[in-house]
């Protein structure tokens, strides 16, 4: 057997989860959500207490549909949880909540988007990070770099954590 014939030979676990993944139905987690008993009471509701009582409430039950969040630390809990609730949890996504190899990742700065590429520069990027993009972007400059005004991140619940089957 040669080398190339190996790269021929897929693996059947792989196979399966892409064809999970091809036959799944896109839905929201804002419809998810509510259908698994977590409601999702819009934000002027809820006073400051509350709100943060349901982001919590929220970031954990989009664990059970392996879903994890990621670059929060610039928001406050009320700025995320309206960001969900009007936006991100709204968009049709492959849940696959059975398969604990397969997750989906909302990452709040990961559009691409200018304003996202400075709040990663500003708040999240280490300094080689910084010093690549200067390099790649000297045009752009860079912002001036700060300690993000929230510590989330390092509470959110991980992919890596998850049960894995046993193999």
């Amino acid at each position: 057997m040669s080398a190339d014939d190996s790269d021929d030979q897929q693996d059947p676990l792989w196979d399966a989860d892409l064809d999970a993944f091809d036959a799944a139905e896109p839905m929201s987690l804002f419809t998810a959500l509510p259908e698994s008993g977590v409601s999702l009471p819009p934000p002027d509701e809820l006073d400051d207490a509350q709100l943060t009582e349901k982001l919590w409430q929220v970031i954990h039950a989009l664990t059970l549909f392996g879903t994890f969040l990621h670059s929060t630390n610039h928001l406050s809990d009320r700025e995320l949880y309206e960001l969900l609730w009007s936006e991100l949890l709204r968009e049709p996504a492959v849940l696959l909540p059975g398969n604990p190899s397969y997750s989906y990742h909302i990452d709040i700065i990961g559009s691409g988007s200018e304003e996202d590429n400075n709040l990663r520069l500003k708040y999240y990027a280490d300094e080689m990070e910084r010093q690549q993009w200067l390099e790649e972007w000297p045009e752009d400059g860079l912002p001036e770099r700060e300690d993000p005004p929230y510590d989330r991140d390092r509470l959110l619940p991980q992919s890596e954590f998850r049960d894995l089957p046993v193999m």
